[in-house]
């Protein structure tokens, strides 16, 4: 039976985690049968450990996003401790983001180092976050030798030769809801680039919801509109695409395939 994954969402966030069992419920019924929840803090960490504990379909990472400032500065050794927890599948949110910070911090480089560096250690992949910076991660991910443990380049809308680059170094790519919005055909030209074995879909929710959603709240459940719409868009029965990206996400997480007879909420 048909299913996909949700590589990418934050359910301990306002407007997904008090409505949980609702959110849940909502993905079984579009057949997303596994998400994986990105932390973005270390003081956040606990939460979404929480979640995935107490539903057998969800995971989790562990991070600290780029912009993120005034938190928890994690080292190599807290991210490993975190990341032994069994529903942890990989680290991050990581990577550059020099949009808001224009002055391209230092710290946030180092930040990013750290992370892979324990991602190296745990010997997990990487969930990588990178906007308006995209040479700087690309160079620190080589220098640091991210290419032993691969990842994701999430939410992606840099360039094609960015995308060949983290195709290179054994990165996955995943498209969010952006894919869906009338002005982002760059994106679909780097689908269209992308193998087909190393595409991803996810939501980023509560950011980022698809077309027809698009400017409301978003939640796991949407990723079904990515995936309708970058199967027509690259002309794949919706069914082959599904069970590619499912099986991807599988992959590179070590996800135990979940069929959707046996999700519950």
């Amino acid at each position: 039976m048909m299913q996909l994954i949700d590589t990418h969402c934050h359910l301990e966030f306002p407007g997904l985690k008090e409505r949980l069992d609702e959110v849940l419920a909502n993905m079984a019924a579009n057949r997303v049968t596994a998400a994986v929840s990105i932390g973005t803090t270390l003081e956040r960490a606990p939460e979404v450990l929480e979640i995935a504990e107490a539903h057998p379909h969800i995971w989790a990472t562990v991070g600290v996003h780029p912009d993120n400032e005034g938190v928890e500065e994690p080292t190599v050794d807290r991210l490993v401790t975190l990341a032994n927890h069994p529903k942890v599948v990989a680290i991050g949110e990581t990577g550059l983001d020099y949009y808001r910070l224009s002055d391209a911090p230092e710290w946030q480089r180092n930040r990013f180092r750290v992370h892979i560096q324990a991602a190296r250690t745990a010997n997990l992949p990487l969930v990588i976050h990178t906007r308006a910076a995209a040479q700087d991660t690309i160079a620190i991910l080589r220098e640091e030798g991210a290419e032993a443990v691969g990842g994701v380049m999430h939410c992606f809308t840099e360039s094609r030769e960015t995308a060949k680059a983290a195709l290179d170094l054994g990165f996955f790519i995943s498209f969010s809801g952006i894919a869906t919005f009338k002005n982002a055909t760059s994106v679909r030209e780097v689908a269209r680039y992308v193998p087909l074995d190393r595409i991803l879909v996810e939501t980023d929710a509560p950011y980022l919801a698809p077309v027809p959603h698009r400017g409301k709240r978003c939640e796991p459940a949407f990723v079904r509109h990515t995936a309708e719409f970058l199967a027509e868009w690259l002309g794949i029965d919706f069914a082959t695409f599904a069970e590619r990206t499912t099986e991807n996400a599988c992959r590179l997480f070590s996800l135990p395939v979940t069929h959707p007879k046996e999700v519950s909420v």
